[in-house]
């Protein structure tokens, strides 16, 4: 016989899922003659559903005790799993004590995740969802995958049962292969879920600190046409579990996405999310070329548009409130170009007007975008990680050092202006006027050099009649006034930059001379 191809004549099965077993357990011992051993309340399942079994306390001569919390933690089963079979010790050792091969396990493991993805699911129940027994019997399975096969999603089922039949009741050595690379994959995710939680639950002190260990086993989620460039493949992955943020995105519309399209669709939902506001906001190559606050979404999205219709063409637009027909129809006129929308939701007539419209753009419906608690960047060798900079902007803190003190508009200019500058590339300059982005300034080397570009694309735009009386934002502090002169110059009334240089007393007393508002925060918001 050919070793490669191993005869399934002994199963053992013990899922928390049970989609799909009775059948596949009816056929395994109807139409395999397998013997199938079982526990709990799977044999329970399994016998009702008519399938001849053999409880596992048969065969370890111990029930199941603790709650269920030991059950197949024995020799028999473990030495069932492990045994090599072309092994003279090994086998030696079976027969001694009585241990039968087990040539086929099914497990699928306790909902751990999303257990502990539910709001008020408490510590002590999600601890009780920690499977013990599955991953161990997973891990011994795959680990003698020579001679056992190892199911731990409904998924395989089919594929099992496709390759008995192809093979006389015996599984192929490259589908073992497979299954045992697919199984250590699995309890590598369960394992990851169980730190993240009890890293999230078990804060360590100080609550600034980071987590000693970082488990972020991700999944497979979608295969891209590529990356950033044509030669690049690229991919989705996203956390096992519930899927939340973009990456639980709901396409309602429009051809696949690509590595750009998630990208700038990630920039501009994190943009709009800062606002309770109806806001709209446009992003190109992950900065934003549009956003706005109004009082209706529609309005919101004219005044984004508006801010820069060039760079608006073959952009991702994003909402923070659901999509209604009056946006929808402001969106679809004239000769628009737009790559991806997302919105929380879309209205039933607004959602036909855009499909209607266009027959690839990419509709996304993100009902939870989130904040995650920490972000990441690769490096040769490496993973950066930082909190998340969820610090957004606080009247009762910053501080007015100018002589000129804010009136309420210019209050809402320069929040405004601070929020949008924290999601424009560094070194970051954003012009803004009631509630509207008239040109930034992304990505410079220089801070004076985005200052100018800011400025000059304000103007490029039609907007430098806006300019006198605009708020400017810079994400760090000016170490020379020669930036904020310019913004002077081009009528800016008002500033707001975090301060914190050695010559902030230039940068104040510019703004005294020119009767100019300056506030500083105290936060930087650099963003690379």
């Amino acid at each position: 016989m050919n070793p490669d191809f191993v005869p399934v004549r002994r199963a053992l099965v013990s899922v928390s899922d049970k989609t799909g077993l009775a059948e596949l357990a009816g056929i395994l011992s109807r139409e395999f003659s397998i013997e199938i051993l079982s526990t709990g309340g799977t044999a329970r399942a399994l016998v009702a559903a008519g399938v001849s079994v053999k409880d596992i306390s048969q065969i370890t001569g111990f029930p199941e005790m603790m709650d269920g919390r030991v059950k197949t933690l024995h020799p028999v089963v473990h030495g069932g799993l492990l045994a090599l079979r072309d092994n003279p010790e090994h086998l030696a050792a079976m027969h001694a004590h009585n241990i039968g091969p087990i040539d086929l396990l099914i497990v699928n493991l306790y909902p751990f995740e999303q257990v502990a993805a539910q709001k008020d699911c408490a510590l002590e129940h999600a601890i009780e969802n920690i499977d013990i027994g599955g991953p161990a019997m997973i891990r011994s399975a795959a680990k003698n995958h020579r001679s056992v096969a190892v199911i731990t999603d409904v998924s395989q089922y089919e594929s099992l049962l496709r390759e008995l039949r192809s093979h006389n009741g015996a599984t192929p050595l490259s589908f073992r292969n497979g299954l045992a690379a697919a199984a250590f994959a699995r309890t590598a995710r369960y394992d990851a879920a169980i730190t993240s939680y009890l890293n999230g639950h078990y804060a360590p002190a100080p609550a600034s600190a980071l987590p000693p260990v970082l488990a972020p086993v991700l999944c497979l989620e979608q295969t891209l046409r590529y990356g950033e460039n044509p030669h690049q493949p690229g991919a989705l992955y996203a956390a096992a579990g519930e899927k939340r943020g973009l990456a639980g995105a709901v396409q309602l519309h429009g051809k696949a996405l690509s590595y750009m399209n998630l990208l700038d669709a990630d920039a501009a939902m994190a943009l709009v999310s800062e606002f309770s506001q109806p806001a709209a906001a446009i992003i190109k190559h992950a900065n934003p070329c549009g956003c706005a606050v109004a009082q209706t979404l529609a309005d919101a999205f004219d005044l984004a548009y508006a801010g820069d219709p060039v760079a608006a063409f073959g952009g991702i637009v994003a909402f923070n409130r659901r999509v209604d027909k009056t946006t929808a129809e402001k969106i679809v006129a004239g000769k628009r170009f737009i790559e991806v929308l997302l919105a929380p939701g879309f209205d039933a007539e607004a959602l036909t007007l855009l499909q209607q419209r266009w027959a690839d753009c990419r509709v996304l419906c993100v009902e939870k975008p989130g904040q995650e608690a920490l972000t990441f960047r690769t490096i040769s060798g490496g993973v950066l990680a930082q909190k998340a900079d969820d610090i957004g902007f606080d009247q009762n803190t910053a501080k007015v050092v100018s002589r000129q003190q804010p009136n309420a508009p210019q209050w809402n200019d320069l929040a405004f202006a601070a929020l949008t500058c924290k999601h424009v590339k560094s070194n970051s300059i954003t012009l803004v006027r009631d509630g509207q982005l008239l040109g930034a300034g992304a990505g410079q080397m220089s801070r004076v050099t985005s200052c100018r570009l800011a400025v000059d694309l304000a103007r490029q735009n039609g907007h430098g009649e806006k300019l006198a009386g605009a708020t400017a934002a810079s994400d760090a502090f000016f170490p020379f006034p020669d930036g904020p002169e310019i913004l002077i110059a081009a009528g800016v009334k008002a500033i707001i930059q975090p301060g914190g240089s050695k010559k902030d007393d230039l940068t104040i007393d510019l703004c005294n001379r020119h009767d100019v508002v300056l506030v500083f925060t105290g936060v930087r918001h650099f963003r690379h």
